[in-house]
């Protein structure tokens, strides 16, 4: 995708000789300033700002602690390494989302750094805080460039790393590893916004925090977590939300991951300690071990006592939660073709019969479908119709709700107590052409393009499509600024309350009401009931 995207890009930027530099409470930073001619603006950039010892030896699997200070002037021009991560994987979200400038980036356990983009005028503006995505296992803070965002809307981007999978997220349950390091991460990284981003030109009294996939995961965990009062003031989910069950569990593993890498000890210190001694090559072999080598293995948050003191679902349910203005939505194809090649989905062709349908969807990983109900389920999503091309069609769009809308709706429904708008997105990109099957429209991901400004960079892409985007964009900013979307000149675009209006986004805006209301509610009382005598089968990690 990105060499396609290279290809069509014109890149007018050029580089300042005039470098910034910035005090922290740690030392002081110099970046390099950047002159967008299209857009008559300069953006001091900063890349790679330590926010945390790195994570190694006693601090591997331990919550993250302040940097060392420094007493010269660090360089931060280059973009940072990112989290130590499985390289084939790797390069499947490179190729897919990642690095537009085709930099190569190092792949290591030194990777707590962000990277900030603010508007070189000495105004102060709100802080918009991204949180990559990637199943919490790839990714990192440079896939996209904040510049385009900082110019056009004048708000200060900052781009945040955290740890990833095994080195992320594993848990003994105990107090020896209790887990959740990934987002403990995110949780340093956003108190040292708080400390420094006023010297960046930022307000730390306007944090907006954002994410895509499991970045929207993060954000509404971050949401959720006590840990996180007054670290930020708004949030937008983007395709992920915390009651998405693949990325959380109660079902520790820690033996058998241990084990997988040469840790076979009877209590959780010598396992730990085991753990810690073992390279970070063996550890990302180890992931590759953990469940069915086929998919996409998963090594999920946890419930521990501190980032999650009950399950996301208890914590909504019960209204204990951060009660900010939140933005919750997702795509209109979100199983489309990304996230089925990104897991290794057996599908292929343009037909799928029933039989097959209800076998795919027993095995179907990450959703933890109980064996029984997969006939039923099949009958009611997918037998309207005997047509092979359009059931194959239902069944992408009933995985799609499964995964990413029936979660998104329920968590705006719980959260609506405070300002909560809710959106789905169902403009398909220009710049994919025909790299994928024109029935789809709006992927899993392909919102966040335009949320950066892509399309403006390039006379390649139609001028709706600008359009577009520079509403995105301003949507967005106004939320940050205001805890509401809406200003002059935009479509209108109505709160999340009881009548559960939102806006769908596309070239040609609309308004409309009970975004899933039957999907939700079909599942909803579907796995509320077990039958008397059934023994639900339910697929494992």
């Amino acid at each position: 995708l990105w060499s396609h995207l290279i290809s069509i890009l014109s890149f007018d930027i050029q580089n300042n000789s005039s470098a910034p530099v910035v005090n922290t409470e740690y030392g002081k930073v110099q970046g390099k300033q950047v002159i967008l001619q299209e857009f008559d603006r300069s953006v001091n950039v900063f890349l790679g700002v330590p926010f945390s010892k790195a994570p190694l030896g006693s601090l591997r699997f331990a919550p993250p602690q302040p940097p060392e200070s420094w007493d010269y002037v660090k360089s931060t021009t280059t973009y940072p390494p990112m989290c130590a991560q499985n390289p084939i994987r790797e390069e499947f979200m490179a190729k897919t989302f990642c690095n537009l400038h085709g930099t190569s980036l190092k792949n290591s356990e030194d990777c707590l750094y962000l990277n900030i983009y603010t508007s070189a005028d000495l105004a102060t503006k709100i802080v918009m805080v991204w949180i990559h995505g990637g199943g919490l296992l790839v990714g990192d803070a440079s896939t996209l460039e904040g510049t385009y965002l900082s110019a056009v809307e004048n708000v200060v981007v900052v781009a945040i790393q955290y740890r990833l999978g095994i080195f992320g997220f594993y848990s003994t349950g105990d107090e020896h590893a209790r887990g959740n390091w990934g987002y403990l991460d995110q949780v340093a990284a956003l108190q040292w916004v708080q400390k420094n981003i006023v010297n960046f030109g930022g307000d730390p009294n306007l944090v907006t925090i954002f994410g895509v996939s499991a970045g929207g995961v993060s954000v509404s965990a971050l949401v959720l977590s006590p840990l996180t009062t007054n670290l930020f003031h708004r949030a937008i989910s983007q395709s992920g939300v915390a009651l998405m069950e693949c990325l959380f569990s109660s079902n520790i593993k820690s033996t058998k991951i241990a084990a997988f890498a040469g840790c076979k000890t009877a209590t959780s210190a010598s396992m730990v300690h085991c753990m810690r001694q073992k390279t970070e090559e063996i550890l990302n072999t180890t992931q590759k071990m953990v469940g069915d080598p086929r998919k996409i293995t998963f090594l999920p948050a946890v419930v521990n006592g501190i980032f999650f003191p009950k399950s996301p679902r208890d914590l909504l349910t019960e209204k204990q939660f951060n009660h900010i203005p939140y933005i919750v939505g997702f795509n209109s194809d979100e199983f489309g073709w990304i996230f089925p090649n990104m897991t290794g989905y057996p599908l292929s062709g343009d037909r799928l019969d029933q039989e097959t349908a209800t076998g795919l969807l027993w095995s179907s990983y990450p959703l933890k479908i109980p064996k029984d109900l997969t006939p039923v389920i099949t009958k009611e999503c997918l037998g309207v119709t005997e047509d092979p091309v359009k059931k194959k069609g239902l069944f992408l769009d009933m995985m799609g709700d499964l995964i990413f809308g029936i979660p998104s709706v329920i968590v705006a429904r719980l959260h609506r107590d405070a300002p909560t708008y809710m959106y789905q997105f169902q403009h398909r990109p220009n710049f994919w052409g025909d790299l994928k099957p024109v029935t789809i429209k709006a992927d899993h991901g392909d919102e966040f393009f335009l949320v950066f400004g892509i399309p403006l960079l390039n006379e390649g892409y139609p001028e709706e499509e600008k359009q577009l985007s520079r509403t995105m964009m301003k949507y967005w900013a106004n939320f940050a600024q205001n805890g509401n979307p809406n200003s002059e000149g935009l479509p209108k675009w109505p709160i999340y309350d009881q009548n559960e209006e939102y806006l769908q986004i596309d070239i040609a805006m609309k308004t409309a009401k009970k975004l899933k209301d039957k999907e939700v509610a079909f599942w909803t009382e579907l796995l509320s009931e077990k039958p008397v005598g059934v023994k639900r089968e339910i697929t494992e990690l």
